[in-house]
């Protein structure tokens, strides 16, 4: 599964060279997981009802090409690795012309309310079962 979503950078987000500032993308990051999240039914707000947060735990970018403001843009977000403790999500930014302007990734841990890790097939195997399902089918498309 890609979860996609359209990015508009705003004329706040741009450096003095009009390009986006690189310190957006871990924003936008951030906006591809929870659209993914909710591309898949389980939203962000429903995780945190059950007591689980997700904690970035590393953030690689590779910046290929400038985004520049008054361009639109899509962000494919998909998850490419998930265990019992932590998952990464790989993200990729189009342009209109659909070149690869950048790469990310994210690793993210999952800890309880008390900032602890733990470990999802315990804590709440419904909720592991249901990203497994989905990082199992990403294998399958690859």
């Amino acid at each position: 599964m890609i979860s996609l979503i359209q990015l508009e950078p705003r004329y706040a987000e741009t450096d003095q060279m009009g390009i986006i500032h690189h310190s957006n993308y871990a924003i936008y990051y951030e906006m591809g997981r929870v659209q993914f999240c909710k591309d898949m039914g389980v939203p962000f707000d429903m995780i945190e009802k059950r007591g689980l947060r997700l904690a970035l735990t590393k953030i690689k970018s590779q910046f290929k090409k400038p985004l520049l403001f008054g361009h639109m843009y899509q962000l494919h977000t998909k998850l490419i690795s998930f265990s019992k403790v932590k998952m990464t999500f790989k993200y990729m930014i189009i342009d209109e012309s659909n070149d690869v302007m950048h790469i990310g990734y994210t690793d993210l841990a999952w800890l309880n309310q008390e900032l602890k890790p733990v470990n999802m097939f315990k804590y709440d195997e419904t909720l592991y079962q249901i990203f497994k399902h989905v990082e199992e089918n990403e294998d399958e498309e690859d």
